[in-house]
């Protein structure tokens, strides 16, 4: 996804997180603690919920206003969180039924502005407006939301990934593994063969080429099945909720 934006949405806060789930079905009536919660999501979690605003047809502005009320009603309003479905167990879905039932409650922004008081709201800058790429262009409102939710996860889970390899000193094995597996998926091309691979990073074999894959591999599978599982509501329900979403990958 193209983006010609800055946003300012505060730190993370998580020393209260064990799971999305839990996190929300224990809200506490701390404001600092709600502010926190609104942030933290916010951060999380805008991209699909405004991707899937504008192709419900709202214009840059609306889907921005909307995008903020939605995170601070989904903490703030209890009778949202009672109507949403969990016994699917699934955060993302539970988020898309909120957002349909908050879209059914909203009529005007005005109206938001007198739900919530100066000062309560978490600051959400979009400065420019966020160019869709066309393949967003043409699916419907919900595979955009789940196709941008794919993306947003593996944002976070590559540049953990990426971290934990170079504080590891697997620096070639991250480059490796991207050239192969990543830039593939990112630009719908052909996957470079390892004698290619072994050619441009001086690697002595192909054996130790695949090798150095499978390493980075195995770290990209236990942090991705880490993220997801903190949006589910048991273990049950983790690796049908990956298999569920790559699908959305080119």
């Amino acid at each position: 996804m193209e983006r010609r934006d800055q946003t300012n949405m505060g730190g993370e806060i998580e020393t209260f997180l064990t799971t999305h789930w839990s996190l929300i079905e224990n809200i506490q009536s701390e404001e600092d603690k709600n502010q926190a919660l609104i942030s933290l999501l916010l951060e999380r979690y805008w991209k699909p919920v405004y991707c899937y605003l504008r192709r419900k047809g709202y214009d840059n502005e609306q889907a921005k206003d909307r995008t903020q009320g939605f995170f601070h009603e989904i903490v703030l309003n209890r009778s949202l969180l009672q109507r949403a479905d969990q016994s699917k167990g699934r955060f993302r879905a539970f988020l898309l039924h909120a957002l349909d039932q908050y879209l059914i409650n909203e009529t005007v922004r005005e109206r938001a502005k007198k739900r919530f008081p100066k000062g309560r709201m978490i600051s959400f800058e979009v400065n420019d407006v966020l160019t869709l790429p066309q393949l967003i262009s043409s699916m419907t409102p919900e595979d955009c939301y789940n196709y941008t939710w794919l993306s947003s996860l593996l944002e976070r889970v590559l540049e953990e990934v990426k971290t934990n390899c170079q504080s590891d000193g697997l620096d070639l094995h991250w480059d490796v593994f991207y050239k192969r597996v990543v830039t593939p998926i990112l630009e719908d091309s052909p996957s470079p063969s390892l004698k290619e691979l072994c050619e441009k990073y001086g690697i002595e074999d192909e054996k130790k080429a695949s090798n150095m894959i499978i390493t980075v591999k195995r770290r990209f599978q236990t942090v991705i099945r880490k993220y997801v599982r903190d949006t589910v509501a048991n273990e049950d329900d983790v690796e049908d909720e990956v298999q569920e979403l790559f699908q959305y990958l080119p």
